[in-house]
């Protein structure tokens, strides 16, 4: 009887021990499950940690460049608008009309805004479009109504485009168009004693008329075939009934007047400048701008003969400077 009991007691000692390992097992099991869990989430939490130090240091890294890569772009849309300044003043020194862009119409200004492209100068007015009937008139009546209406838009581009040579820059020598250039016939002004009529190679395919009063003092055996200096961008002037295309260029004193003398080695068209006073010459002066007037006191020949501007010599690149055959200390013109 007894030795029942005690096996009955040793069976439930048993089962209570075995319930408690097991209960214990699923605990620390629990406990190892959410600590891994803990552990992933640390794992990820390193890992966006580890993503947003990475973009700061490339953000550092890359933004020095960014910000020359940006100086670099600007200094490029400087040189090349004013490579396209350049472009302009000589097409138009050389006879090259000006077409001004015609205007975007109303719709390609809608389509370039939905693309996100900004017009630089947006119209605020629209033609409206013309009856077919009405374009489809012939020219010799447009021309018999007034001509193409075209006409005056376009003078008032080139009247522009010639204005911005004058816009912002100094008044100094760069300004004039001083070129060497060949006398290759001469003969005596019909209606003037005091005047050559010569006719002038400066390399433009085709010679220009200049008028200078230079009879009483050079023969004119002397003016054929001699290389001078000329101004090539004065507005022409009739002189006794003769139209002038520029000026020669002499160191004149009331007791004499001597032709200025390019260096040994100068071609017709060579290209006169002042060492100090760099810059490309207007198309055409504007007589209202008085720029010759202004320019031309501070224009002589120094006590060696050579001719400067404001003492800056006048030369020819890589050839030498101008001089006067006597004329020291003399004005220019």
């Amino acid at each position: 009887m007894l030795a029942g009991k005690m096996f009955q007691w040793k069976t439930a000692l048993l089962k209570k021990e075995n319930f408690f390992q097991q209960t214990m097992s699923a605990a620390m099991i629990q406990r190892l499950v959410q600590r891994a869990r803990q552990a992933d989430e640390i794992i990820a939490q390193l890992k966006a940690h580890i993503e947003i130090v990475k973009k700061s240091a490339a953000v550092s890294v890359s933004k020095p460049e960014e910000e020359r890569v940006a100086a670099e772009n600007a200094s490029l849309r400087e040189k090349i608008k004013q490579l396209k300044m350049t472009l302009v003043l000589a097409e138009i020194k050389n006879g090259v009309k000006q077409i001004p862009l015609p205007k975007r119409s109303r719709v390609e200004a809608v389509k370039a805004d939905s693309q996100g492209d900004t017009p630089s100068a947006p119209s605020t007015s629209q033609e409206e479009p013309k009856p077919v009937a009405q374009q489809a008139k012939p020219k010799k009546e447009q021309q018999a109504k007034g001509g193409d209406a075209s006409k005056p838009e376009v003078a008032k581009a080139e009247k522009g485009k010639k204005g911005l040579a004058e816009v912002d820059r100094p008044i100094d020598i760069s300004r004039l168009d001083l070129r060497v250039g060949k006398i290759v016939e001469v003969k005596k002004h019909p209606d003037a004693d005091s005047l050559y009529v010569e006719e002038v190679d400066l390399g433009e395919g085709q010679p220009r008329t200049i008028v200078s009063g230079l009879v009483k003092h050079i023969p004119i055996e002397e003016m054929r075939g001699r290389l001078a200096v000329f101004m090539c961008n004065l507005k022409a002037a009739k002189m006794r009934g003769i139209l002038s295309n520029g000026m020669i260029m002499c160191a004149s004193c009331p007791e004499k007047v001597e032709i200025l003398v390019p260096p040994p080695g100068a071609q017709v068209g060579d290209r006169v400048r002042a060492k100090d006073f760099p810059g490309e010459p207007d198309a055409l002066l504007n007589p209202k701008k008085k720029i010759w007037e202004t320019l031309k006191p501070d224009l002589r020949t120094d006590g060696d003969r050579v001719a400067a501007y404001k003492g800056s010599q006048l030369h020819i690149e890589g050839k030498g400077p101008l001089v006067a055959p006597t004329a020291a200390n003399t004005q220019i013109s």
